[in-house]
């Protein structure tokens, strides 16, 4: 549609990225020179749907059989403020690239696949190094969000042998203030997604010495994670943000983070199980199969202690187990408060018995 109205149209940053990685591509962001309004005209004109997101920035969502694809005119920065930017529409993608963050995401493409490349990147994305764009500190400063994102995309897309690029962790740490500025609900994003990486231990640990893991989490802690990461690697145990959450523990993460409301309570029955004495089978019982699976690793990483004989077994067996006595086996001998706390007697006696006491016995 662009390129057919004489305008440039490239693709640019996390789909050129993960393209020439060979991982999932999520979003399709294409740049160009046609001012928004052009965008939306041609759009309407070629039957395709566009969405005003961000037109106010010059950004266009194009749907086009049902994908969104954002398209946004080439920008350069104006002025900044830590969060949000003042920009005006540049010319081609060698203006636009100085305004993002690191070099892997400043790399284009052709829509027949040739790769434009303003900034260098496509060699720091071959030897997998996060580096920041021009000037390391007012980069940082530009965007106090781009301090976690830093040490997000090391934990996606660096390799863990090279480290962390000196000096963008200390422009980082320098500038790690800033992070007081930014919105709850974008601190919240950012943390879930370095914490669904593979191993985003060696970020976190890296945050933690440089002070930023205080400011975001004050109290946490990051020892245990890197054991919990390999528990679960061994176990085959899928990366999960919440229960990586749990083993940092710290202070007010549920407003913190902006936590959703079964985020929050599933962080809250992870750490309270982390020091309960429960069973597998008890946790498998009281919480469900999954949730019980990530208690046990919790527990483990926690204490540094070995994953219990058979303890997935366990779990499943509490996880199947139903109750055998009914509130009317109770009834009408007992009623109101009396009734639930006998309900919950017997079940205690239940469980502890490893769910082997029968109905008679239990009544009896």
């Amino acid at each position: 549609m662009l390129s057919q109205a004489g305008y440039k149209a490239l693709f640019v940053g996390g789909c050129v990225r993960n393209a020439l990685l060979g991982v999932a591509v999520n979003d399709i962001d294409i740049a160009t020179d046609a001012p928004p309004d052009t965008v939306m005209a041609l759009a309407q004109a070629a039957g395709l749907h566009p969405v005003p997101t961000g037109v106010d920035h010059g950004t266009v969502t194009v749907v086009s059989d049902h994908v969104p694809h954002e398209v946004t005119t080439f920008r350069r920065d104006v002025e900044t403020d830590g969060r949000r930017a003042v920009v005006a529409y540049a010319t081609g993608p060698e203006e636009d690239a100085h305004r993002r963050d690191f070099t892997m995401n400043a790399l284009y493409a052709t829509p027949e696949g040739e790769i434009v490349d303003p900034l260098g990147g496509l060699a720091d994305l071959r030897a997998r190094r996060v580096r920041v764009i021009d000037d390391t500190d007012a980069r940082i400063r530009e965007d106090y969000l781009r301090i976690l994102r830093f040490f997000r995309f090391h934990a996606w897309y660096g390799d863990p042998g090279l480290g962390l690029d000196a000096e963008g962790l200390a422009a980082c740490a320098a500038n790690s203030a800033g992070i007081e500025t930014l919105s709850k609900e974008r601190i919240g994003a950012e943390m879930k997604k370095l914490l669904a990486a593979p191993d985003p231990a060696p970020g976190v640990a890296a945050m933690a010495q440089a002070g930023i893991l205080a400011r975001v989490i004050p109290g946490a802690d990051a020892r245990a994670l890197p054991v919990l990461v390999h528990l679960e690697e061994d176990e085959g145990v899928a990366p999960e943000p919440v229960r990586r959450l749990a083993v940092l523990g710290g202070a007010d993460l549920v407003d913190r983070l902006r936590l959703s409301r079964d985020d929050a309570r599933r962080l809250d029955l992870l750490r309270g199980a982390i020091g309960s004495a429960q069973s597998p089978s008890a946790l498998g019982y009281a919480l469900g199969a999954d949730l019980a699976r990530d208690a046990v690793l919790l527990r483990a990483a926690v204490l540094e202690t070995p994953l219990p004989q058979g303890w997935r077994r366990q779990i499943a067996d509490g996880a199947g187990a139903a109750f055998p006595v009914r509130a009317a086996d109770l009834m009408p001998a007992l009623s109101g408060p009396a009734l639930g706390a006998r309900l919950k007697e017997l079940e205690a006696r239940w469980v502890a018995s490893g769910f082997s006491l029968t109905r008679d016995e239990l009544l009896g």
